[in-house]
């Protein structure tokens, strides 16, 4: 199986600008690489540039410019040129498909911040230092790094990628052959389903509570934001020491709040696959969620609209972000696929409306968000314990005591 790891990097002085003079002059590779793209097909001839073109010119470039270019790893450069590939790719798949086809950007400093080396060794080298026991990794034109690293690796080093968010600067390292570690057999079952008043519901009824820490720090953001807002929007390297700090306070919020759904992931996810066996849960498509309302034009009135529900909606998309379902469900899956669980995924449509005990589907079913009540047979519960039975049922699932 494969597995990453992410440990908090501590580079001297000297290090941390070198690490940044190197994201500087990727971002400058890939801008480049987009434009000499861009020119090219604007061209009479319509000339398309593929990555092998690119990376040929890697050579020629790296002795133009031995100072910048030609410090860093080759291998690293080719990486940046297959993800400026990879997004033209893509642009090209949504052209076909008839979606929005957002055209790949030019990348600011600020917006460039990985830089990655497909190949432990080349240009790279994790724990370049084993006869010290302080963990370093090496990268080409930078040196010998601590790495502050808090559990042990396990599998075969692959990729290495370097990161800054924010001023900390992390490693992550893309693993595989990572062993399986199963946990002992506890022969329960259950299905769970996903909410916004409560952040899961099992099918024994035990629910699990939404800390809600996007809308917990609401307030500190809007008032980081507005304070950000008085400064005029500029560059980079025009702003002034309060402006940058201005901008630090609104990125480190939502750092924050990132991590803190990211810990209660984990953690909601251990105790899971801990506990169960086989865990159903619904297929959530979570982009289609949170889509907003069409306009409603209004035939009485050129140039008018009705009343779609906008604002509703876009208070409850709110809540559907600031839960993470699909952070936690992501986590979930690799949880269970290292313990040895199983998951399974079933259809969502109506598990809240169908009567757990006489099958009958309606609307009226679920008066309110919390009570369920049948209209055929009047079977009243929980409306997610409902619709975290159902799930169970839908993936062919016995529970143990109804069994």
């Amino acid at each position: 199986m494969h597995r990453a790891y992410k440990f908090l990097l501590r580079p001297t002085v000297r290090q941390e600008q070198a690490l940044g003079e190197m994201l500087r002059d990727h971002c400058s590779l890939y801008n480049g690489a987009l434009q000499e793209r861009r020119d090219a097909y604007r061209h009479v001839s319509k000339t398309g540039i593929k990555y092998g073109d690119q990376s040929a010119q890697l050579k020629d470039i790296r002795a133009f410019d031995p100072e910048r270019q030609g410090r860093w790893s080759f291998s690293s450069q080719q990486a940046t040129l297959r993800r400026l590939d990879k997004a033209m790719q893509a642009f090209f798949r949504r052209v076909k498909a008839g979606e929005k086809p957002g055209y790949p950007r030019f990348r600011g400093v600020n917006w460039f911040d990985t830089v990655q080396f497909p190949k432990d060794g080349d240009g790279c080298r994790w724990d370049s230092t084993p006869h010290d026991p302080v963990t370093r990794v090496r990268l080409q034109g930078v040196g010998h790094i601590r790495v502050h690293q808090h559990r042990a690796v396990k599998g075969r080093v692959k990729t290495v990628s370097v990161k800054r968010e924010g001023r900390q600067w992390y490693v992550v390292l893309a693993c595989d052959q990572v062993p399986a570690e199963p946990l002992p057999a506890t022969g329960a079952v259950t299905g769970i389903d996903m909410g916004v008043a409560h952040f899961l519901t099992t099918s024994e009824g035990e629910h699990i509570a939404n800390p809600r820490h996007g809308k917990r720090k609401a307030a500190a953001l809007a008032n980081a934001q507005r304070a950000l807002k008085t400064f005029p929007r500029t560059k980079r390297g025009n702003r002034s020491a309060k402006h940058r700090r201005a901008v630090e306070k609104v990125a480190q919020l939502h750092r924050k709040v990132k991590r803190q759904r990211a810990d209660h992931a984990h953690k909601t996810a251990l105790t899971m696959v801990r506990t169960y066996d086989v865990i159903a849960h619904e297929r959530l498509s979570i982009a289609n969620m949170v889509r907003a309302p069409k306009p409603d034009p209004d035939p009485g009135a050129t140039g008018a609209f009705l009343p779609n529900g906008t604002a509703a909606k876009a208070g409850l998309n709110k809540s559907i972000h600031d839960a993470g379902w699909g952070v936690f469900l992501g986590i979930l899956a690799h949880k269970a696929e290292s313990a040895g669980r199983m998951l399974v995924p079933v259809d969502p449509r109506n598990t809240s409306r169908t009567c757990p005990a006489c099958g009958h589907v309606s609307g009226e079913n679920r008066t309110t968000q919390e009570k369920f009540e049948c209209v055929r047979c009047g079977h009243t519960a929980n409306a997610d314990t409902v619709g975290a039975l159902n799930v169970v049922v839908r993936a062919g699932l016995v529970l143990p005591d109804v069994a």
